[in-house]
C-alpha cells in the first residue's frame, strides 16, 4: 500500500513539475497562436516569410558544415589508430566551452573589416573585403554555429560507428569492393540511427539559434523577429505565431528523426569482446589523421584564441596580434556594475534549476526504468520533449505566461524577482540530460541488489539512498554537471526573460556589454574568458568520467 502511495506521489510531483515548465508554457503559446487568420497573415508579410525562408536555410547550410567536418573525422577515429588519437578525442569537445554569440566577438575579430585576415589581406598588397556585410552576416553566423555544433554529430557517429560490426566490412573488403561502396552499402545504412539523431538536433539547435545572429545584427531571421517583438505581447499577436510556427517545424524534425532513426537502422554487433578493431598506421601515415584533427579543431577555437587575445589586448586595431598587452580589461569587468552581480544571479539561478533537474530527471529516470508504472511512457517523452522544441520558444512561452495569467505573474515574476522563473526555465531544457544520465545508470544496476534488501526489511527510501545513490554517483554527478554548467550558459531563456540590470545572468551582461560603443566588447571578452575556463573543466570532468558515452546526453 504504501509503495503504491509513494509512486502515486512521485507521479504527482512530477506531473506538476512538467504541467508548470513545460505544457503551461507551450499552451499559452499555442493558445494565443494558433490561428489560420494570424498564419497566413503572417506568411503574406515580406518580412517575415524572408525571416522563416532565411532561418530554414541558415539551418541547412550549418548542419550541411557540421556533416561536412564532423563525418571525416568520426571515420577516421574509428577506423585507424594514429598518433595523438586520444588527445584529439579529448579536444574534440574545445568548441563547446563557448557559447557561439560570445564567439561572435571572436570571430568579428578575425573577419572584420579592420580584423586579422583583411590585416593580412592588406598588408599583402591585396584589397580589403567586407566579410560581415550584407550576405556575409548570413555565412558568418552559419558557419560560427557549425563550428559550434559539430562535436555533437561527432559524438553520435563516434558511438553509433563503435556499435558496428567490423566482420561485415572486413568480408566486403575481402569481395574486394572499394571504400565508397563499403560506405554507402554497410557503413553508412549502420549508423543512420547516429546520422539521424545528431543532424536533427543540430538542424533543431541551428533553426532556432538566437544570440549568435543578435550578435552579429542579422536581424532578417525569425528568432531575432521574435525577440524584437517581445514589447508588444500584449497588442501585437504576430509573435506568438512566428513562435508558434517554429515550434511546429522543430517538433516535425524531431519527430521526423526519431522515426526514421527507429526504423530500419541496420542492426550490427557491438565491438566490444574482441577489442578495437581499429588498424594502426605507421611512418608518416601516422600522422595525417592528426592533421585533419588539428585543422578542424584549430579553425573551431579561433575565436576563442581571438577572444582571448581581445580580453588581454590593451590595442587590438588593424592588426594581426594585439599591439599591447594589459590584464586592466579583467580588472575593468570584475569593477563593471553588470559583472559581479550577473556572476552571483547566475550561480544562484543555476544551483536552483540543477536542483530541479537533478530531482525531476531522477524521478522520471526511477519511474520510467525502475518503477514502470502505467504512466511511465507519457513521463519519458515529456522528459525528451524539451530536445525538439526550441529554447526560444521556452523563454517566449514563459514570457506570455506570466502576462496571460495572473497568479503566474505573482509567483514567477520577470520584472521584480525572477529566480524562479529562470530556475524553472533552465531546469526544463536540462531535464533530458539528468533522465539520460540516470536512466543509463539504472539499466546498469542490477536490481537483484535492490530486491535483497527489500527482502530483509529495507524501506524504499533506505534502499534508494543506501543503495542506488551510491551506485548511480557518477551519473548524478554527471547530469548535475551538465544542468548547472549549460544553465550558467544559457543564451535564450536569459536575454527574454530578465529584464533589469540587477538580475542579469552571465549571457545577459555578456550581450549588453558587447553593444557598449567603445571598451565594451573588450570587457565583454575578458569576462567570457572567465566561461570559457568554466566550461572547460566541466565538459573535461564529464569526458573523463563517460569517455565514448558522453555522445549519449546529446541523442534523442
Amino acid at each position: 500500500m504504501w509503495i503504491k502511495v509513494w509512486r502515486i506521489s512521485c507521479a504527482a510531483v512530477l506531473a506538476v513539475f512538467f504541467g508548470v515548465f513545460l505544457l503551461l508554457p507551450v499552451g499559452t503559446v499555442i493558445a494565443e497562436g494558433c490561428s489560420w487568420q494570424i498564419i497566413v497573415e503572417l506568411w503574406e508579410n515580406p518580412i517575415y516569410r524572408g525571416g522563416l525562408i532565411n532561418s530554414f536555410m541558415l539551418a541547412i547550410l550549418t548542419t550541411a558544415l557540421v556533416f561536412l567536418l564532423a563525418m571525416p573525422l568520426a571515420l577516421l577515429a574509428d577506423a585507424y589508430d594514429f598518433k595523438g588519437k586520444n588527445l584529439w578525442n579529448a579536444l574534440i569537445l574545445a568548441p563547446m566551452i563557448l557559447p557561439p554569440f560570445v564567439g561572435a566577438l571572436g570571430f568579428q575579430q578575425v573577419f572584420g573589416y579592420y580584423g586579422v585576415l583583411n590585416t593580412i589581406l592588406s598588408d599583402c598588397g591585396l584589397e580589403r573585403i567586407d566579410f560581415l556585410s550584407g550576405s556575409g552576416k548570413f555565412y558568418a553566423v552559419a558557419l560560427i554555429e557549425a563550428l559550434h555544433l559539430y562535436p555533437i554529430l561527432y559524438l553520435n557517429l563516434s558511438a553509433a560507428l563503435a556499435n558496428c560490426d567490423p566482420a561485415l566490412q572486413e568480408a566486403a573488403r575481402n569481395l574486394r569492393a572499394g571504400f565508397f561502396r563499403r560506405f554507402f552499402k554497410i557503413t553508412l545504412p549502420m549508423i543512420r540511427p547516429g546520422i539521424l539523431a545528431g543532424g536533427s538536433l543540430v538542424l533543431i539547435w541551428s533553426f532556432t539559434e538566437l544570440g549568435t545572429p543578435l550578435m552579429f545584427g542579422f536581424t532578417r531571421i525569425t528568432p531575432v523577429q521574435v525577440f524584437d517583438g517581445l514589447s508588444e505581447l500584449e497588442s501585437n499577436p504576430m509573435p506568438y505565431a512566428l513562435v508558434l510556427v517554429m515550434m511546429i517545424a522543430s517538433s516535425l524534425l524531431y519527430l521526423a528523426g526519431r522515426c526514421l532513426a527507429g526504423s530500419g537502422g541496420a542492426s550490427s554487433a557491438v565491438k566490444g569482446s574482441a577489442g578495437s578493431f581499429a588498424r594502426p598506421l605507421a611512418g608518416w601515415k601516422s600522422v595525417l589523421p592528426g592533421i585533419a584533427f588539428g585543422v578542424v579543431t584549430f579553425c573551431a577555437v579561433l575565436p576563442h584564441l581571438a577572444l582571448i587575445l581581445i580580453a588581454f589586448s590593451g590595442d587590438y586595431y588593424n592588426t594581426i596580434v594585439p599591439g599591447s598587452w594589459t590584464l586592466a580589461n579583467f580588472q575593468n569587468a570584475l569593477g563593471d556594475k553588470l559583472v559581479v552581480p550577473s556572476i552571483f544571479n547566475s550561480l544562484r539561478y543555476s544551483i536552483a534549476a540543477t536542483l530541479l533537474a537533478v530531482t525531476a530527471g531522477t524521478l522520471c529516470a526511477v519511474l520510467v526504468v525502475r518503477w514502470k508504472i502505467r504512466c511511465a511512457m507519457c513521463f519519458d517523452l515529456l522528459s525528451m520533449l524539451p530536445l525538439a522544441i526550441p529554447g526560444i520558444v521556452m523563454a517566449f512561452g514563459f514570457l506570455s505566461m506570466t502576462v496571460k495569467f495572473s497568479w503566474t505573474a505573482a509567483i514567477f515574476d520577470p520584472v521584480n524577482s525572477p529566480l524562479w522563473l529562470l530556475a524553472g526555465a533552465y531546469a526544463i531544457r536540462r531535464v533530458p540530460y539528468v533522465v539520460r544520465a540516470v536512466a543509463s545508470g539504472l539499466e546498469q544496476t542490477p536490481v537483484a541488489l535492490e530486491e535483497a534488501a527489500l527482502s530483509v526489511g529495507a524501506s524504499r527510501w533506505r534502499v534508494f539512498s543506501r543503495i542506488l545513490v551510491p551506485l548511480l554517483a557518477a551519473n548524478l554527478l554527471i547530469g548535475g554537471l551538465f544542468a548547472f554548467s549549460f544553465s550558467m550558459l544559457e543564451v535564450s531563456d536569459s536575454l527574454i526573460l530578465v529584464q533589469k540590470s540587477a538580475f542579469y545572468p552571465i549571457t545577459k551582461a555578456i550581450f549588453e556589454l558587447s553593444q557598449v560603443l567603445g571598451a565594451g566588447g573588450v570587457t565583454a571578452s575578458a569576462f567570457g574568458v572567465w566561461t570559457m575556463i568554466f566550461m572547460a573543466a566541466t565538459l573535461g570532468a564529464a569526458s573523463a568520467i563517460l569517455g565514448k558515452k558522453l555522445g549519449a546526453l546529446f541523442r534523442f
